[in-house]
């Protein structure tokens, strides 16, 4: 199978859309991803994905925390100032949570201390223990096939 593929199979994974943030020598760095996860309850742990090649890499190696931003469906510039598609500069507030940076506005922010990394073919997991949680009560932002996407009227699926 060729890559493209490949991409285009989990491009059929609708996702909701995150920025990760760590704070690093008083700068705030982030990136957009959205190959995030829930991994535990008991202790409460998130994965992230990060691509080998990207900047954010060695960030988090560095810094040894970061924070996922489960973005809201009006933050999808934000989404793309982090992803490298913006050819302006935009304006960012970030708030604090825990110690760390965090984007206003995010459905949720989750800040986590890195408890293990796991380099799996071009990436690597940062496996976080989540330190704090804050939510706000918005609609999120959604990708799938290549597109950013929200929420539309909520139909209930039957379960057996």
């Amino acid at each position: 199978m060729d890559d493209l593929t490949f991409r285009k199979a989990m491009g059929k994974f609708a996702s909701g859309v995150t920025v990760i943030t760590t704070d690093l020598e008083d700068d705030v760095h982030g990136m957009t991803a959205n190959a995030f996860m829930s991994l535990s309850l008991h202790p409460k742990l998130v994965v992230v994905s990060i691509d080998n090649r990207a900047h954010m890499l060695e960030k988090i190696r560095s810094s040894k925390k970061y924070a996922v931003n489960i973005l809201a469906e009006d933050q999808q510039i934000l989404s793309m100032n982090f992803a490298g598609q913006l050819k302006e500069n935009i304006d960012i507030s970030f708030a604090i949570l825990s110690g760390q940076s965090v984007l206003e506005g995010a459905v949720a922010q989750v800040t986590c201390e890195v408890v293990n990394e796991h380099v799996e073919g071009d990436h690597a997991l940062f496996i976080g223990k989540v330190t704090d949680i804050h939510i706000e009560d918005r609609e999120p932002l959604l990708f799938y096939n290549g597109k950013y996407r929200s929420l539309k009227e909520e139909k209930v699926v039957e379960t057996v």
